[in-house]
């Protein structure tokens, strides 16, 4: 006796409908997001930029800025381009963050590595994110916000 190992046409036929089927449900649903992976991103984002302006002013001796508009979601770096925030993130600054023009406001880094300090919340919802810049050190941290 001869034994045929395999699968048949209707075994291949309907694993292949059943695929597609996923594949559907999945991309009529749209990519999968996390409002708060996305937070945590903006947050490391801005987190860098502060650092690299710190560092900035550190090496080349003058005082470098970092302008954050709540109003437009967007940050940049003195002499770099802008960086957008998610639109649907809520965007609030704490003082002594440096007022700017409008609704800007700034987080100016010292030579010396000291900062004008301040704290970003970038919030999703229930939670929410702080990015803090110490005056005296200039240090910036990331932190869940009550």
């Amino acid at each position: 006796m001869r034994r045929d190992h395999g699968f048949t046409l209707i075994e291949i036929l309907v694993v292949l409908a059943i695929l597609g089927v996923v594949l559907g449900l999945m991309i009529g649903h749209g990519p999968m997001r996390s409002r708060g992976l996305q937070a945590r991103a903006a947050a490391g984002a801005l987190a860098q930029t502060l650092r690299a302006a710190r560092a900035s002013a550190i090496a080349t001796d003058r005082d470098v800025a970092v302008a954050i508009d709540p109003a437009r979601h967007v940050f940049a770096m003195d002499g770099g381009p802008a960086r957008a925030l998610a639109a649907d993130l809520v965007v609030s600054i704490l003082p002594p963050a440096l007022p700017g023009p409008g609704p800007v406001r700034l987080i100016r880094f010292g030579p010396d590595g000291s900062a004008t300090g301040g704290t970003v919340l970038l919030g999703t919802g229930a939670s929410r994110i702080g990015i803090s810049v110490e005056w005296l050190t200039g240090r910036v941290s990331v932190s869940d916000a009550p």
